[in-house]
């Protein structure tokens, strides 16, 4: 029994998209652990691991595409879809291209978004410097944001990931409490992608449950 099951703090965290993330824990719950999308150690505690955590990026997500006509936003390594659909699920007015290249998780992400009636999503399966080429080659266009969650250490995230973005988009990820110290070890690998204003916040998860961090970065 996940220890969050029917607290008040779901509804006041996920609003509208509660329902459609019930599916989502759900299936998490039945089939992750088995298909190998969650950890043993994670099926009591979805909901604040995977779910809430992944939902604490959502104003971060806001607040970059809220200027932008196409609010377009590429979730790099999505896995087992985080933060990738519940990013989704909490901001319909979004469009979420899931980018991962293992099939098998590939296979998870579209039945979730089929199952949960995600309209906005599409999946890409591919690595992040597949995407960067049709980018580059413009056979995609850039998008306004890019999200990931616990893919790679900056001094990595940072060639993967701002190649995606627009001029003055942002990169959006979900960090833990090194992320200051990733950011200062990949100073150089920032600059070099065209990245610029590097800041980590606090992220709220959730009324009395603990906090994550997000880092966040400008494209020039």
């Amino acid at each position: 029994m996940d220890a969050l099951e029917g607290s008040p703090v779901l509804e006041e965290v996920l609003g509208d998209a509660l329902p459609q993330l019930e599916l989502f824990h759900v299936k998490l719950a039945t089939e992750g652990e088995p298909r190998g999308i969650i950890g043993p150690r994670d099926v009591d505690i979805i909901w604040e691991r995977h779910i809430l955590n992944s939902a604490a990026i959502v104003p971060f997500i806001r607040e970059a595409v809220e200027k932008e006509q196409f609010k377009t936003i590429a979730d790099v390594g999505s896995g087992g879809g985080f933060p990738g659909i519940v990013a989704a699920a909490c901001l319909p007015n979004c469009e979420f291209t899931l980018i991962e290249p293992m099939e098998r998780r590939t296979e998870w992400l579209a039945e979730c978004s089929e199952e949960m009636g995600l309209n906005n999503v599409t999946i890409f399966r591919g690595r992040s410097d597949e995407m960067i080429e049709q980018i580059k080659y413009r056979r995609h266009h850039p998008f306004a944001a890019v999200t990931c969650r616990a893919v790679a250490p900056m001094t990595k995230l940072a060639g993967w990931t701002l190649p995606l973005l627009k001029i003055r988009g942002k990169l959006v990820a979900l960090k833990g409490k090194s992320a200051p110290n990733e950011i200062e070890k990949a100073s150089k690998q920032i600059r070099q992608y065209h990245g610029y204003g590097a800041k980590v916040s606090e992220a709220e998860v959730g009324p009395g449950l603990q906090s994550t961090f997000v880092v966040t970065v400008e494209r020039r």
